[in-house]
Order: structure tokens, then sequence, then C-alpha cells
């Protein structure tokens, strides 16, 4: 090549929370998963979503890298990106793209941080950031390796994340310490311990084979699915891949028929019974309802276990645990505690994984309240019939129910949303557990308990399976800097895109937020008017050369959109094409009619020739008609090019 040389470049505790299998017919019209997309319409989404990532990059020594993609409703596939700053992992950089099985992208969305720009060689040693990492938790079991990333957000620095096992004064740990790589200070924590245990403070604040014989202590006598023949059986599922149940520290249950459990509250099989009747039932009504492949949305599950010596359930990133009423006389088993503790692993495992804030583990821990509402729902059993109470069946501590989605000030959690939410992340479930009954049920369904609003309106819901699509397809577009104005955005958007045809849904949706007193979010879409995605407007070219000086002026080339008559779209794209001999130099900039530009490009260490590459940005703030502009700046000396020609589609 001509031109310069080139340069060498050198991730707070949370958690608790089966009778013949009776399956209530589908009633939502909108919401079937689709089928697998062809391997051209991937290839094509790969290829957009490519371009539409590109505008989320702030230097060259950033690259994004797709960690699953996963079929939603209405046609719809979301795809995880991971991203990557000189090959170290950032925590909190994570990306969701939305497309189509066409492979036209709908959407993009990305965890919130300011641009990164940090040393990538760590002045403090490994070892003194495992010391470090070890003295925050009382009792510890094993340290990890430290690993060397970039934690993002509003001040992007270089850490060592250390996993570490072990107990906290109450329950057990893992725990991921982020030791700053420069100073030693610990920068932030996230357990992988999803505890249902309330803290101490609260009051003052499938398969083909034969179904086994199972008789369980919440549920009645139920049909389990296991594995084995003759005078050999197992509690493992034969057809669902990681689902088991044996005893806390043990094995899993074995016997010599395919018979299990006693009924007893007190019986550790029986326990089992529970376990394995409630998460092969959600299962079922992940598939059924949402569409969604197994626990993990690829086909996989995990190992449940019990008889933890706890008046607790958990879930530890890896597999659940259940221990025991606080008289000791009932496991921590009900469905709805099973559907909650298997619900973190499906947080875990759609896009953006399990955040560490308060507000982020209050909307994991009502995630797990949900899917233990929909797999009741789903279940409807006669014994431990449907409700929007959570563990009212073990009554963990001899007061009730732990939480109330109807209300959750019942236990004083709060109801309505606010900056100041309560510092433990059970209690901070309030806000989206009120949302999820006035979505599903209303504020005053009939038979059913009244809920309260917090701005005195009144809700008529959905239903609750459809209330589950909306918010199970938006949880899809989940990233590490989840909190309420982004679930509110992303359901409003989700409301929008599975039901086209009707505003009853994006209405609902929107008078749930509001009655729970959650702020619009930025970017949301206003209005069910416009229920369809928009059509391209035409193609407008400049093929115009313009010189590009070196080290010199901003230069820029225009082209006029008219008779477009809508607001230009989210994924806008910018095909551009610059003769240049050292496109690190080159800053380029979208900028709309109004004025307000948008960064394709940002200068830095790329020593390749020339740009041929397509943008995607959203200007959907923007009116697609008038005078839009490409400006282009070159930053260093030596090298020259030119702008050859460049398209807008709006």
């Amino acid at each position: 090549m001509t031109g310069r040389r080139g340069i060498t470049t050198s991730l707070a505790t949370a958690g608790l929370v089966l009778s013949a299998l009776t399956i209530p017919a589908a009633t939502s019209t909108a919401a079937a998963a689709p089928p697998p997309a062809d391997p051209l319409s991937l290839a094509a989404t790969a290829s957009d979503q490519a371009a539409s990532l590109g505008a989320l990059r702030s230097s060259v020594e950033e690259a994004f890298h797709r960690v699953g993609t996963t079929a939603g409703a209405a046609g719809l596939y979301y795809s995880a990106y991971e991203r990557t700053y000189h090959g170290l992992r950032v925590i909190g950089g994570d990306a969701v793209v939305v497309a189509d099985g066409t492979g036209r992208v709908r959407d993009t969305t990305a965890a919130d941080t300011a641009p990164l720009a940090v040393p990538t060689t760590a002045a403090l040693d490994a070892a003194r950031a495992a010391d470090t990492a070890r003295r925050q938790l009382p009792t510890v079991d094993g340290v990890a390796k430290p690993d060397l990333v970039v934690l993002a957000g509003r001040q992007p620095k270089l850490a060592y994340e250390v996993v570490v096992t072990g107990r906290t004064a109450k329950a057990p740990s893992s725990l991921h310490v982020f030791v700053d790589a420069a100073t030693g200070a610990v920068l932030d924590q996230r357990d992988d311990w999803k505890s249902e245990a309330p803290a101490a403070d609260r009051e003052a604040r499938a398969a083909a084979a034969p179904l086994a014989a199972g008789n369980s202590f919440y549920a009645g006598n139920v049909s389990i699915d296991t594995t084995g023949s003759g005078s050999s059986f197992s509690m493992r599922d034969p057809g669902r891949t990681g689902i088991s149940c044996g005893r806390e520290g043990g094995s899993v249950f074995t016997g010599p028929d395919d018979s299990w459990g006693n009924g007893s509250g007190t019986d550790l099989e029986t326990a089992c019974v529970d376990v394995l009747y409630s998460v092969q039932t959600e299962w079922t009504m992940l598939r059924d309802w949402l569409g969604r492949n197994g626990i993990n949305g690829t086909g996989g599950g995990y190992p449940a276990s019990v008889g933890l010596n706890d008046v607790n359930a958990g879930w530890d990133g890896r597999s659940t645990h259940f221990g025991h009423s606080a008289d000791n006389q009932r496991q921590a088993t009900s469905m709805d505690v099973v559907g909650h503790e298997f619900g973190h692993g499906i947080f875990q495992t759609t896009p953006g994984g399990a955040g560490g804030s308060i507000e982020n583990g209050g909307l994991n821990e009502s995630t797990g309240d949900i899917f233990g509402a929909l797999t009741e729902a789903y279940a409807n059993n006669p014994n431990d019939r449907p409700d929007y109470e959570v563990g009212e069946g073990v009554n963990l501590n001899g007061q009730g129910p732990i939480r109330y989605l109807y209300n959750p000030s019942l236990v004083r959690d709060p109801n309505c949303y606010s900056t100041s939410l309560p510092p433990e992340v059970h209690a901070a479930a309030g806000p989206q557990n009120h949302w999820f009954y006035l979505l599903a049920e209303g504020s005053a369904p009939a038979g059913k308990p009244a809920s309260p609003t917090c701005n005195g309106s009144s809700v008529t819901g959905l239903g609750i399976q459809k209330a589950g699509t909306i918010f199970y397809n938006a949880l899809l577009k989940k990233t590490s800097s989840w909190n309420h104005r982004a679930v509110r955005k992303a359901t409003l958007e989700t409301a929008l895109a599975l039901y086209p045809s009707s505003c009853t849904e994006f209405t609902t949706v929107k008078a749930a937020w509001d009655a729970v007193s959650v702020p619009a979010a930025a970017g949301e879409p206003t209005s069910c008017g416009t229920t369809t995605p928009p059509t391209d407007c035409a193609a407008v070219t400049n093929g115009t050369d313009v010189a590009i000086p070196d080290a010199g002026a901003t230069v820029a080339s225009s082209v006029t959109v008219a008779g477009c008559a809508r607001s230009a779209s989210a994924t806008t794209r910018v095909e551009v094409h610059i003769v240049h001999t050292y496109v690190g130099d080159l800053v380029l900039d979208l900028v709309a009619p109004d004025g307000t530009a948008y960064r394709l490009k940002n200068s830095g260490s790329d020593s390749s020739d020339n740009i041929n590459t397509t943008y995607t940005v959203n200007a959907s703030a923007e009116a697609a008609d008038g005078t839009w502009q490409l400006r282009a700046r070159d930053v260093a000396r030596v090298d020259t090019g030119r702008i050859d020609s460049w398209s807008l589609i709006v």
C-alpha cells in the first residue's frame, strides 16, 4: 500500500422464589414463535447486523462478536453481541440487533457506556487483585484466576474480574469482583447466587419416555419424566438436557422403581418430585406460549438440589438449590418458587446476562416472579391454583407470601417506581411485578385481587399469556444496563412489532407503565399510529468527487431527500465510497437537515486504503425530507484522498 506505515495495536445477592399436567388451550393469535430461518436469511441478517453495529464502535480497536441468536415472535430474531477492546472482553459493552428472517435489521440496542479509551496493560499484579477479591467474602471456598477485562460504563476502566466462591453471612455466594487494574480498588461486584430469603430488615421496610409416578407435597399425584428401565431409575430428565434433581451436595436420586416420593413436606425425594414437575411444566410453557427452546434458549437446562440447610432457595449461575421453611415442615419447592429460580436462568441467558446494580437486580428478581406466575397459569393445577403471590404454599417464615405482584406494598415493597428504590433486590422487584399484573389482569379484574395504581388510573389487562409474550420478547432486547425505562421502551416497541394491526396492546403496555410511575424513556414510541415498518424511500446518491485535504478543513458532500413524508428510520443506511491512502486519519459524520451530526467513523489506527462501507445509524428522531451531508475530516498528516460517492437510504 501507499501512505503511512502500519501501526501495531497491542462482567448483591438476589433470588427465591405440580399434579397431572393440565394445559389450557392457547388463546393468543399474535405470537407463535417462527420456525428457524433458512441459512440464506441468516447470512443476510449477519451482514446487515455487522453494518448496524459499526455505529456503536468508538474506536477501531473495538470488535463485536455474536454470541447467539434467539427466535422471537412475529418472525423476529434477536442476536446478542459482546464487545472486545484490543481483544479484551468489555463488561457492559454488549448489544442486541433485532432483524427479521429476510435480513432486514429492525432495531439495534446497546448497553450504556462512554467511549472506550483505556490502557491495556495492568499496573496491578494479578495476585494482588485475587487477594483483594478474596477479602470481599467472609467465608471463601475458592478464588478463580483473575481475568483482565475492560469495565464499561460512565468511566470505563481496565480491571481484573475475579470470581470468588464461598458464603456471605446469610447465603452461599459466587461473587464476581471487579478490581481496578491500576489502583487495586474494588470497582463493582456481582453475585451469581440469587437467594430467595428476604433480608433481615424486610419487616422494617418432555420427552418420549414413559412418565413416572410422582407423589408431590404441593401438587398431588403427578407425572414426571425420569430416566431408566427395569429395576434402575433416576430423577434425571431423559429429554430436557441438563434437568435433574438430587440431594444438596450429593448425587441425583435413584431407585428400583419409577415411583417417587411419599407426599411428605419433610421428605427430600418428594421435594424433587415437586421440582421436576415444576421445571418440566415451565419448560413446556416456554415452548408452547413463548417459543423458547429450554431454560437457556438453546435446548438446555440446569440441575437442581434439595436439602439446602437454609430457610431459602437460590440460583448460583449454574444450578438451583432449595431449602426449607423456618419451621422445617416444608421444602421450598412449590411451583412458583421453582419457576422463579429457573427464571433467573432465563434472565441470565437472555442478552445482557445478569447485571449487578440494585435496579437491575430487582428486575432480575421480578423476572423470576413473572416466570413463576406464568408457569402456575400454564399448569392450572387444582392443588396449587394460579395466583400472583410468591411462596404462599411454602410459608417460608410463617408470615405467608413473600411477595404480591398485584400489591407489593402488602409486604412493604414499593408499588411505584422512583429513583430511590429500596437497597434490596427483592423489594426493588415491586414496580415491575406490579406492572406485569396490571398488564395481564388490570387494576380491577373480575374474581381476582384489585391492584391499586399509582396515578389513580384504571387499566384493563390483556391476559397472562399475551402479557408474558410481550414481556419475554422485550427481554430478548435486554442489555447489561437494563433498567425500568429500558424495559418500558422495549415492551412498547415489542407491542408494536408483535401486534401491528392493533393499538390495544401498545396502549395497555403504556398505561400499565404509567400506572406504576415509570417515566418515558428517550426514543420510545409515543403512539401506535404507524404499526408497520416503514418502507424504504428511494436511495439518493452524490457521485461528485470532493477532495479531502491532508490535515485540513472539514469537507462535505450533500444529498437531498424529497417526498418521503415520514421520519428517517432507526436503520438509516449510509453507503460510503472514499479513496484515501490511510483511512485511520478520517473522521466521518452524517449530518441531518436540522444540523444534528451522527458519528459514522472515528479516527484510529486502521492502516488500510479506501473506505467502501455501509454504515447504519438510528436517525429516527429526524424528518427524512431535507438536505443531508456526509462530512469528512482528515485529522493527521501525510495522506490525502477524496469522497468518491455516497448514497443515503433513510
